[in-house]
This record gives structure tokens, C-alpha cells and sequence, in this order.
């Protein structure tokens, strides 16, 4: 991913209004991120923990980011479940239900989309933790690119369907 400045980031979201775009807080990490091991760029709002925020530049080079909202509480954190964007089920993290308001007008009506993600949107790490060696997959990274380009297809489909 390219690196965002904080007004292309604010700029983009395609489900939130102004007032909410001014409100969101950039990550804490923000300044030092290492855009080169991002296939987007994800983050819970500290000041509104129920909030979350997806941005991805696609292959156009186009930018769009998405206001979620987190459902936290309505599973139990024992149970297991599978992220729509990585697709790892042996991921160190937990997976949560996020909604998001549609575009434009069936937005303002009132038509959400729901998905699971990791929770604190670490996909991008979890797609480069490397598979063990076999005989099916004699070459790790092979499968490792394999999954970075299928989280960004994920990802772009997703923001496509809001």
C-alpha cells in the first residue's frame, strides 16, 4: 500500500459523513507505519472503541475507506471464527462481527453490510506468517503471496459491495 496523508485518509470514506470523518482518530502509530507490509490500513477508534475504520487503495490507485461499526459482545470470545479478509483459521487473534452502513442513499435508508474481521485488523501481519514446509507447499512464501493477494481481492470486493 502507499503511504496516505491524513486529508487523502479523511477524503475517502464513502459511508460517513463530514462530521464523522472529523471526528476519527489516526491510529497512534500512524507516522511510523510500514505501508510496504499493509494491504490496508485498518484501526479501532481510541475515543470510540464501537468504531472502526477500513482504508484501501486499489489497483487503480484509487482510495476508499469505510466507517464500521463493531458488534463486540454479541459472541463469546471463546468461540472460533474465521476473518472474511485473511481467511485464517489458525490466526493469534480474535475475530469480530463489523457492520458498515451501505453508500449513498440506501445508506441514509438504513442498509448495512455485515462481515467478521480480526478485530484489531492485524490481516496483513497474519497473511505473512508462513505455513510449515511440505510436501504441498515445498515453497512457504509461495503461499504467502498467494494470500497477500487474495486479502487485497478480499478487500476491494468488500468495499465494492458497500
Amino acid at each position: 500500500m502507499q503511504p496516505l496523508s491524513e486529508k487523502t485518509i479523511r477524503s475517502a470514506f464513502v459511508n460517513a459523513s463530514r462530521s464523522e470523518t472529523k471526528k476519527l482518530t489516526l491510529p497512534e502509530n500512524f507516522a511510523t507505519l510500514d505501508w510496504d507490509n499493509l494491504e490496508y490500513l485498518g484501526w479501532r477508534d481510541p475515543k470510540m472503541p464501537q468504531r472502526g475504520y477500513l482504508v484501501h487503495s486499489n489497483a487503480a490507485g484509487q482510495t476508499r475507506a469505510l466507517l464500521l461499526r463493531s458488534a463486540d459482545g454479541t459472541r463469546k470470545r471463546s468461540s472460533l471464527a474465521m476473518c472474511d479478509m485473511c481467511r485464517d483459521v489458525n490466526i493469534p487473534c480474535y475475530v469480530g462481527v463489523f457492520s458498515t452502513r451501505r453508500a449513498g442513499q440506501p445508506g441514509r435508508d438504513g442498509d448495512t453490510l455485515g462481515t467478521m474481521i480480526c478485530s484489531n485488523f492485524e490481516c496483513s501481519t497474519n497473511v505473512r506468517i508462513p505455513p510449515p514446509k511440505n510436501a504441498i507447499y515445498p515453497d512457504p512464501m509461495v503461499v504467502v503471496a498467494e494470500r497477500i493477494e487474495l486479502l487485497d481481492e478480499r478487500v476491494n470486493s468488500f468495499i465494492g459491495r458497500v
